[in-house]
């Protein structure tokens, strides 16, 4: 049994839905006690990502927000496993080491069977919900656009050289979502902050899996720096003026995708 609902749901009329796959933090305690101090302090979530898009609850959009750390199970991973970028370095389905490649685990990590259970615990009833709000709007709009929220560290020199553009938007190279849609989600983000179309983020399960353009479901990814908007060492402190105008430029992308 779980302590703690698997995600947050508001149903919105319009044909805009916000998933929102990696700010949660909780951990269930018997994960949290096999955990190395890294891997209780969740150092790789997307934090504050779902403060930043507070403001959807005062616009007619559909927001699925998860509640679990990806450290239980990676929502934007297929439940089979498998690599998104090969050749590259990413953590998997049930991470093992963080993002700089340090153990999460004191002992034995989890095996086949425990990533099966995670994945019907938490996996599948997030992916369900999800399916779920995508038909439903499908059956009012004849295009249902799908926003994926996430952010990571600025630097993170196993996953990527240098430092990350501010804003990364991601279309599976143009598979998930039509052209014109993410162009107009890029020109309302301004010039404020850098920005790139498929670069280092091209979109990750949710994207590829959910983004079917002949069908009339178009997904992007927004990837964002944390550099731009907290504290990259001191994580868990959210400073809404430092965001403040981060938040803005959101709200105008996610107005152009709302349209």
């Amino acid at each position: 049994m779980t302590t703690l609902p698997v995600f947050r749901l508001r149903e919105g009329r319009g044909k805009l839905l916000v998933s929102i796959p990696h700010a949660g933090t909780y951990l269930p305690e018997k994960i949290r006690e096999r955990l190395r101090p890294i891997g209780r302090a969740v150092v790789d979530t997307d934090w504050h990502v779902d403060k930043l898009y507070a403001f959807l609850d005062e616009l007619d959009v559909t927001v699925l927000t998860a509640t679990y750390s990806r450290t239980v199970v990676d929502l934007n991973r297929s439940s089979s496993g498998g690599k998104l970028y090969p050749g590259q370095a990413e953590t998997g389905l049930c991470p093992t080491e963080t993002f700089d490649g340090e153990k999460l685990y004191e002992g034995t990590p989890p095996d086949a069977l425990e990533i099966a259970h995670r994945v019907e615990l938490y996996w599948r009833p997030y992916h369900a919900a999800l399916a779920a709000q995508i038909a439903r709007l499908r059956k009012k709009h004849r295009r249902v656009h799908l926003l994926d929220a996430h952010s990571i560290r600025a630097e993170v020199p196993r996953l990527f050289g240098g430092r990350l553009p501010d804003l990364n938007f991601g279309t599976n190279d143009g598979a998930s979502c039509d052209a014109a849609v993410v162009e107009r989600a890029m020109a309302a983000a301004g010039d404020r902050f850098s920005h790139v179309l498929n670069g280092r983020f091209k979109g990750g399960f949710i994207t590829r899996h959910y983004g079917a353009p002949a069908d009339g479901v178009h997904a992007v990814q927004l990837e964002m720096a944390q550099r731009i908007y907290m504290d990259e060492v001191w994580q868990e402190t959210f400073e809404p003026a430092r965001a403040a105008e981060l938040i803005g430029v959101l709200r105008q992308v996610v107005e152009a995708l709302a349209a």
